[in-house]
C-alpha cells in the first residue's frame, strides 16, 4: 500500500508567502515609461522592462514587445530604501521619502548616457511598500525572473565611487553600454562587448523565463 503524499497546510504568515504577496503586488502595478516619470513620494521596489532592438537582449525584449502595456520579463529589479535606513538610523514613513522616484531617475539617466540604448524602449513598474518588506520582495523578484542586469551584465545600479577610487574595474554594464562619465574613469575590463553578449546568449539559453509573471496561486514561487 503506497503512502499518501504529505499535505503541507498553507500558512499565509510564512515568510515566503508574505514576500510573494509583495512581489505579486509589484507585477500587478501599472506600467510607466521610465523616461517620463513625474515626481512621487515613497520607498519600495521596482522592475524595469526592455522592449528595444538590442540583439543580445532579444529573448527578453520580444515577449515585452508583444504587449507593450503589460511587459512580463524585467531586465532589472531593484529597491529604494529611505535615506538613513542602511545605517540603522530612524527612518521616515515610506510616503515621506522620494527614494523610489530618485532611484528610477538615476537609472533613466544611466540609460540616456549611452548610445547603445534608447530610453523610449524602457518601461517600469514600482511599488511603494513599508521598508520591512522591501528586501524580501526584491529577492523573490530576482529569484523568479533572474534579471540580466542583476545577474550577468552587472553594475547598472552602481554609483560613482568618487575621486581616488577609480582604480577598480569598470562595471560590466558600462563595458557593454559605455557612456557614464564616472565609469569611463575606471580601469577597462578584459571582456569586450562581444564577450559579454556571448555570455548573455549562453545565460538566456540556459535560463528559460518563468511560465507566468505572477506569484500568487503557484507553489513554485
Amino acid at each position: 500500500m503506497s503512502k499518501s503524499a504529505e499535505i503541507i497546510p498553507f500558512n499565509p504568515l510564512d515568510k515566503k508567502n508574505l514576500g510573494a504577496s509583495v512581489a505579486e503586488a509589484l507585477v500587478s502595478q501599472p506600467v510607466h515609461q521610465l523616461g517620463g516619470l513625474t515626481t512621487f513620494f515613497g520607498s519600495g521596489i521596482y522592475a524595469i522592462y526592455y522592449r528595444g532592438p538590442h540583439v543580445a537582449y532579444g529573448p527578453v525584449s520580444k515577449p515585452n514587445q508583444a504587449d507593450k502595456d503589460n511587459p512580463t520579463i524585467p531586465i532589472y529589479v531593484g529597491k529604494a530604501v529611505p535615506q538613513g535606513a542602511r545605517k540603522g538610523k530612524v527612518i521616515p514613513a515610506p510616503t515621506k521619502s522620494k527614494a523610489l522616484f530618485g532611484r528610477l531617475q538615476e537609472h533613466a539617466e544611466s540609460i540616456q548616457a549611452t548610445d547603445t540604448l534608447d530610453i523610449s524602449d524602457f518601461t517600469c513598474r514600482y511599488l511603494v511598500v513599508d521598508e520591512i518588506w522591501i528586501p524580501l520582495g526584491e529577492s523573490l523578484m530576482i529569484a523568479k525572473f533572474s534579471p540580466l542586469w542583476n545577474l550577468v551584465v552587472e553594475g547598472f545600479g552602481n554609483h560613482d565611487p568618487g575621486s581616488g577610487r577609480y582604480n577598480g574595474l569598470r562595471p560590466r554594464w558600462d563595458a557593454m553600454h559605455p557612456g557614464r562619465s564616472w565609469a569611463m574613469k575606471c580601469r577597462q575590463r578584459e571582456e569586450s562587448q562581444s564577450d559579454i553578449a556571448r555570455e548573455v546568449g549562453s545565460y538566456l539559453a540556459a535560463n528559460a523565463p518563468p511560465e507566468t509573471p505572477h506569484f500568487i496561486g503557484r507553489q513554485d514561487l
